[in-house]
Parts: structure tokens; C-alpha cells; sequence
């Protein structure tokens, strides 16, 4: 109770601007509203949600793509950012400047980054296939934003650009806890740097990459910035996302009931991901 005079005011701005605004969300999926005031709200139940399942072929490509970006995520950028956290643990001659190196891209906007790779993807001026041609690729070089088939994985590899160093630090933080007496243990018993790694750093490690699993689902389904700013959802759709589908239903087509349907979907996935994998992390902590 002590506690409670100092939780209130970060409580009510919690519930005023996070949970007040998710909880209207849902209960504007049941409507139709055009977003005007001059326009009342017609509850019409949950024709949004038989529209948008039946009706709607960008929400299930949508849903196709957020799910391949969560996937994505859990594997490239975890291993990456795992591997340069393990590389950069050791003593080495330059090792302050290296982490300061990969982590610089997580300060900088998103739409900054956006910008940025739209400069390297682009067809003609681009370094991306200015470098291709100058090894002799050319049949190599694409354009990467603007085919369906790559437009997608060209803005992930933005993401895992800007998003690396981050979870790179986590890692770090993770590492710095590692008992020195437990490896040192494990290598006088005979253990190689496999074995060390298997059995003392990965079970060390389990707390930080709880955390990590989470941030990456939450972060991935809310992808949005990157999107708008390299593709804007195009072309046809390739590279719509769940969070960009809402807000352009909501905002654009000035269908807020449709918008919020969707952004109610994306609320139930990211809880059926991140509670169940929560749930058995803290079983298996007991």
C-alpha cells in the first residue's frame, strides 16, 4: 500500500493513453464510423469481423506477412545479435568501438532508416546495385522495393540493420551475468567452448532471452514505420502488415470499425504468442 501514492500517476496515464484507447479500439469494431463527428456510430455486431475474414484479401495477406516478419525475427536478428554479443564479450583490441558501431543504428528513427534504404534499393542510383554491377552481378541486381517477390525481405533486411544492435545489448547484459566460476569449472572437467557454451552460457542465458523473445513477437507485429517509409504497403500489397492495414482502413479509408477489427486481430495474436510462451518460461523457471 505503501507503494500505491507513487504507482498512481504512471497508472493513470497508463490507463488514459495505452489502455483506454485499446479497450475503444475493440469496442469500435462492433461499429461502422466513418471517423466524423458529424457522423453517429452504427453498431452492426460482428459483420467487421465476418467482412474481413470472407470479404477482405489484403487482411490475410497481411496476416501472412506479419507472421512471416515474426518468424523472420526469432531467426535472423536473434542469431546475429548473439553471435556478434558472444564475439564482442571477449577481450579484444578495439572491442568499446565495435558495440558503439552496431548498436548506433537502434537510435536512429525508423523513418530516418526508411529513408536510407530506399537510397540504397533504389534501381538505378543505388548502392546496393551499383555494387552488384561493379563485381560483375548485374544479373543480380532487382528492383527490390518495387517486385513483390523481394519488396518484402528487402525491408526486413532494413529492420534487422536498425533492430540488431539493440537485442545485441541485451545479450551483452545477459553475458555480463554469466558465473565465471561455472565455465571455469566446465573447462577444468573437460569441456570444450561447444560445450561450455551448451551447457553454462545458454541456461544462463535464459532470462535475458525471455525477454528478448517477447520484445521481438511485440516488435514485429507492430512493424510500421519502416513499411510506410520504404513501401508504403506496395507494391500490390506485398509488403501490407497487420498494423499498417489498420491504421489505413482506419485513417485512409475512413472505415475505423473495419480498422478496428483488425487492429483487435492483432491484439489477440500477439496475446496467443507472447502469454502462452510467457507462461511456460515461468513453469520452467520453478
Amino acid at each position: 500500500m505503501r507503494a500505491l501514492p507513487y504507482l498512481l500517476p504512471a497508472g493513470v496515464l497508463y490507463v488514459w493513453f495505452l489502455a483506454y484507447p485499446m479497450a475503444d479500439s475493440v469496442r469500435l469494431s462492433f461499429f461502422e464510423w466513418t471517423g466524423f463527428r458529424t457522423d453517429e456510430p452504427l453498431f452492426v455486431g460482428w459483420r467487421n469481423y465476418s467482412r474481413m475474414l470472407t470479404a477482405d484479401p489484403v487482411f490475410w495477406t497481411s496476416l501472412r506477412n506479419s507472421v512471416v516478419w515474426v518468424v523472420l525475427s526469432l531467426l535472423v536478428p536473434m542469431t546475429l545479435s548473439l553471435l556478434l554479443a558472444l564475439g564482442l564479450n571477449r577481450k579484444m583490441l578495439g572491442r568499446n568501438l565495435f558495440r558503439a558501431v552496431f548498436y548506433i543504428p537502434a537510435v536512429f528513427a525508423s523513418i530516418t532508416v526508411a529513408a536510407m534504404w530506399r537510397w540504397i534499393y533504389n534501381p538505378t542510383l543505388g548502392a546496393l546495385n551499383q555494387a552488384l554491377s561493379s563485381v560483375g552481378l548485374e544479373s543480380w541486381a532487382q528492383q527490390w522495393l518495387g517486385d513483390p517477390r523481394f519488396a518484402l525481405y528487402s525491408v526486413f533486411v532494413a529492420s534487422v540493420w536498425q533492430g540488431v544492435g539493440f537485442t545485441m545489448v541485451l545479450f551483452l547484459a545477459g553475458l555480463q551475468q554469466v558465473p565465471q566460476e561455472l565455465v571455469d569449472a566446465a573447462k577444468v572437467d573437460g569441456a570444450n567452448r561447444w560445450h561450455v557454451f551448451r551447457e553454462v552460457t545458454v541456461p544462463a542465458l535464459r532470462p535475458t532471452t525471455v525477454v528478448v523473445v517477447i520484445l521481438t513477437i511485440i516488435n514485429s507485429l507492430k512493424v510500421f514505420d519502416l513499411v510506410v517509409g520504404m513501401t508504403g504497403g506496395g507494391p500490390a500489397q506485398s509488403t501490407q502488415v497487420l498494423a499498417l492495414w489498420s491504421y489505413t482502413q482506419s485513417f485512409s479509408n475512413h472505415q475505423f470499425g473495419a480498422g478496428g477489427a483488425t487492429a483487435t486481430v492483432l491484439l489477440l495474436l500477439s496475446l496467443v504468442l507472447v502469454v502462452p510462451y510467457l507462461a511456460w518460461s515461468m513453469k520452467e523457471d520453478r
